[in-house]
């Protein structure tokens, strides 16, 4: 998944203003050490440790054996390195050796607390700031093959024709077979300004269509899709990003234009924050702000630096104040996200549904390094306006040496109250009011996305038909298609159980001499009915592939238009729905 961050830059300097005991140690010793990547870059990730952080790893008795601590613990860091990089038996990438102890070190706090070198630095600014220099795709690897799955509208990707579903062959004449997913991606990005050369193979099309594209600004959306369903609008929200505030805000007023103009005012709202990682802390508190009053309390952080204890309100007048609310999250809603929704949920301005959130309720400042390298260390912890800790129990020491001072972690699911005095619940995440899990995916579904199935008859349903049918998809039709596709694919579905079988098998073949016929009587036996379990299993999971498969297919052709059917079924938004829709249940919830 990915880290969300707090941007708090900070840097410590080493000159005449560090004037306490601690800054004297600290300098005394780096001036010990000697010159160069160490000093320049694992250095400032020690120092920026034991300064923002606090001095409390493995506090000692007094001060001054403490600033003594810190300052041998500098010195013999840099005299291991120096020695081990200058004298180890065989010659050693001394930068990468240098990398790797700062990651060891950091290993033993916790997995958000990490270092980022130049391209992980330049990663981490496109997530906060929702904007790269590219070409306006999303890719992804379906069965070893890089597709292209999404074209943004007004970029140079929609200008230049790319689609849903083209494979992609070679960018700026190297051939991407054998490359990992970041290798093409990072090959297709580049500064704004300078071209890029593709060749893509079309499903159905003998040649290879080759474009040429100019790399621009491209600023991804984080409202990923907005709509109308009858009066309740419904926006999708995937990342916290610097402007995603404003495209909230914006979307919502949209939605609302376009009720007036269907004379149907829009009378509720579902913001969904299901499967949001997360994202700016300031931007939480601005997302938050658009549905309670100004001056609402919406988080509070709580660290051993002073500096790092706040409490954060709302600053802006509210766009929807009264409008009843619902806040979708599962277990993959993260960080801001649980901001967003705990806070939601505490002031009873609306109800949450879904299932408990991830429970990631740690704050990272971002401290800038020499050579563009940062450090994204945790500072704080996240707190809802009642004082529930968001971050769920889990102890990552597992290292055999004694890092951290112990902590205390709730136990149980403790007690809080909202606003009104309804009770919520601790332990980790955000405890939905109404709790509902999205179904999972079958057995079988998830062997024919694993084999880009789903996706590769999609490819194939659009080069044989230009365009959907007027009378929409015939389900009936399109699985006898379907099945015809994964013989001629020589797809077939076999349980763990029938693998699991099938090595026994194996295994027994090996010592075909000490196996009895009865044994092999008995493996045939097995065999015939798993494979009777197979295909139950299979014929369970029509309906739901059928729905999976059309989905798919309408993706190819308009991507709105495959998420607004995909909506439409979804049991928990159903569930939301029929809540906001039914105003005395809404006001049970809320004031019970």
């Amino acid at each position: 998944m990915k880290k969300p961050t707090v941007q708090r830059l900070l840097k410590v300097p080493c000159d005449n203003s560090m004037s306490n005991r601690l800054g004297e140690s600290l300098c005394a010793g780096m001036k010990a050490l000697h010159s160069g990547l160490f000093v320049r870059i694992a250095l400032p990730v020690l120092v920026s440790l034991l300064v923002i952080m606090g001095t409390g790893l493995k506090p000692a008795d007094n001060p001054d054996e403490e600033y003594f601590s810190i300052s041998k613990s500098i010195e013999l860091l840099g005299d291991v390195y120096t020695n081990v990089s200058g004298n180890y038996v065989d010659s050693l990438d001394v930068a990468e050796f240098m990398y790797a102890g700062i990651d060891g070190m950091l290993d033993t706090l916790d997995p958000y607390t990490v270092f980022l070198d130049e391209d992980e630095s330049l990663e981490l600014g496109e997530l906060t700031s929702g904007q790269y220099a590219g070409i306006g795709v999303r890719i992804a690897d379906i069965a070893g093959d890089v597709f292209v799955v999404s074209v943004f509208g007004g970029t140079p990707a929609s200008a230049a024709g790319l689609q849903v579903g083209d494979r992609i062959v070679k960018v700026d004449g190297k051939t991407v077979e054998g490359y990992d997913l970041d290798e093409v991606r990072n090959l297709i990005k580049g500064p704004s300004g300078t071209g890029v050369r593709l060749a893509v193979e079309r499903y159905g099309k003998r040649r290879w269509k080759r474009v040429r594209m100019v790399r621009q600004e491209v600023r991804v959306n984080s409202i990923r899709f907005a709509g109308l369903y009858g009066s309740t609008g419904y926006l999708e929200m995937h990342s916290f990003g610097n402007r995603s505030a404003d495209e909230l805000g914006k979307a919502i007023r949209e939605l609302r234009t376009t009720a007036s103009i269907r004379n149907t005012p829009m009378k509720a709202v579902i913001l969904d924050l299901r499967n949001n990682p997360g994202g700016l802390l300031d931007v939480a508190v601005d997302v938050t702000g658009l549905f309670v009053p100004k001056g609402s309390m919406v988080v509070s952080t709580r660290g051993r630096d002073p500096e790092s204890s706040n409490v954060y309100r709302t600053t802006r007048e509210p766009l929807l104040d009264t409008m009843p609310l619902a806040v979708l999250i599962n277990r993959n809603s993260a960080s801001a996200s649980e901001i967003v929704a705990g806070a939601i949920q505490e002031l009873d301005r609306g109800v949450v549904v879904g299932d408990r959130s991830f429970g990631k309720g740690l704050v990272q400042s971002v401290i800038s390094l020499p050579y563009d390298c940062t450090l994204k260390m945790t500072t704080a912890k996240y707190y809802t306006p009642s004082g529930r800790l968001i971050q769920k129990p889990h102890d990552w020491r597992q290292e055999t040496r004694d890092i951290l001072a112990g902590t205390k972690a709730e136990k149980g699911e403790p007690v809080y109250y909202t606003k009104h005095r309804r009770k919520v619940y601790g332990g980790g995440g955000i405890l939905p009011d109404i709790r509902i899990e999205a179904p999972e995916i079958g057995d079988y579904e998830s062997a024919l996305r694993r084999k880009g199935m789903l996706f590769r008859y999609a490819n194939h349903y659009k080069a044989s038909n230009e365009r959907l049918p007027a009378a929409g998809i015939d389900r009936s039709v399109m699985m006898q298609d379907f099945s015809r596709f994964l013989n001629g694919e020589g797809f077939a579905f076999r349980t763990e159980s029938e693998l699991l079988l099938e090595d026994m098998k194996k295994m027994l073949g090996e010592k075909a001499d000490t196996v009895s016929a009865d044994v092999d009587t008995l493996i045939v036996s097995l065999q015939n009915e798993l494979k009777q379990f197979a295909d139950k299993k299979q014929s369970s999971e029509s309906e739901t592939i059928a729905i999976a498969l059309e989905e798919e297919v309408l993706r190819h052709y308009d991507e709105d238009a495959a998420r607004r059917s995909r909506i439409e079924r979804d049991p928990v938004v159903k569930k939301a729905r029929s809540i906001l829709e039914d105003s005395g249940a809404y006001k049970r919830i809320l004031h019970p």
